[in-house]
């Protein structure tokens, strides 16, 4: 989830306001980052990257790259399933920037929208929107910079996909609002992350068909069951600042819940598999995503931040087990 331009230069270079903003706003600094903060500490962004441009970077999310992760993970799964053999690596490439991009615009958008809600919040108050080191209109320009990178991925694709890609904006949109009126916008979160799945199909196949409205369903599911445990590191400070999520709704019930979740992610995944011909090393790599996914139910505890974190940080895992699934199968159709 801004002040004047410091010089004429920087009209013309948004990366000139960018790195002056930094160094001209912050009332904060690396060392006001508490324990409580969940911006992590001496990481690659401490320790590399010049001080001007910290604040952005941690607001684009930079250094915590599993959104990144699992925003990109549905686009490979489309692109492998719908190409015969192995996937192209530009498309993949240019997912991967994409992914990188536009999860960031996308936070950056949350934060901007959640700025007063994270001021309350000791895990969220030291973000950089929040604590004041960024100001709403750079806010907005970095959100601008970083979209304009997007839709420049965008070009590179087909009309279809384009146009695909520009339907999502709706939902990229909406979501961070949707905590303030319902207990599911961990659903919306599942409708926009995972629209990947429909592109990367798109952009190999130039149409939609039923294997890739299958993988759409899978990760919808899937993201409302690792949401949902991302969410119940919040649960007690989303209450005093009166936003709601799934972990709010389920409460104690919360490992039923999510057993329901990734039972259907993983009955959806066999629906797409079978729907596009996949092969026994797709249904291997499935057996051995859906073990992963029951340890993660039996292994959770949903009382504890650090336990969640690591839970739904593993959901890269189980992304990259069943990506490896899809390509073995369709490289030995292909070698067969």
């Amino acid at each position: 989830m801004i002040n004047t331009r410091l010089s004429c230069a920087s009209y013309l270079d948004p990366a000139v306001v960018i790195i002056a903003d930094a160094a001209y706003i912050a009332p904060m600094n690396d060392a006001n980052i508490t324990s409580a903060s969940d911006i992590p500490s001496a990481n690659w962004v401490d320790r590399r990257a010049p001080a001007a441009a910290r604040p952005y970077l941690r607001l684009a999310r930079a250094d915590r790259p599993i959104g990144t992760w699992l925003l990109l993970i549905p686009c490979w799964w489309g692109v492998a399933l719908a190409s015969p053999g192995v996937p192209d690596w530009r498309l993949m490439a240019l997912f991967g920037v994409g992914a990188l991009v536009m999860r960031g615009a996308g936070c950056t958008i949350n934060d901007l929208a959640d700025r007063e809600y994270d001021a309350k919040v000791a895990r969220t108050a030291s973000r950089p929107i929040a604590s004041g080191q960024i100001s709403v209109f750079r806010g907005v320009l970095f959100t601008a910079i970083l979209s304009g990178i997007g839709m420049a991925v965008l070009l590179q694709f087909n009309t279809f996909a384009i146009q695909l890609g520009v339907a999502s904006l709706v939902l990229v949109a909406v979501y961070p609002f949707m905590k303030r009126v319902t207990y599911w916008p961990q659903l919306f979160l599942g409708l926009a992350f995972n629209w990947g799945a429909l592109m990367g199909w798109a952009e190999v196949k130039g149409d939609l068909d039923a294997p890739a409205v299958w993988l759409y369903a899978a990760g919808i599911f899937w993201t409302l069951g690792y949401d949902t445990i991302y969410a119940h590191q919040d649960k007690a400070d989303d209450l005093i600042v009166g936003v709601k999520s799934t972990a709010l709704k389920f409460g104690e019930g919360t490992p039923f819940w999510l057993a329901l979740f990734y039972a259907g992610t993983v009955a959806l995944l066999i629906a797409a598999g079978d729907a596009a011909g996949l092969g026994w090393p797709y249904f291997v790599g499935l057996v051995a995503g859906a073990l992963h996914l029951v340890w993660q139910v039996w292994r959770v505890d949903l009382n504890e931040p650090g336990s969640c974190l690591t839970i739904f940080k593993s959901n890269r895992d189980f992304g990259i087990i069943l990506l490896a699934g899809i390509v073995t199968a369709r490289v030995l159709e292909a070698g067969g």
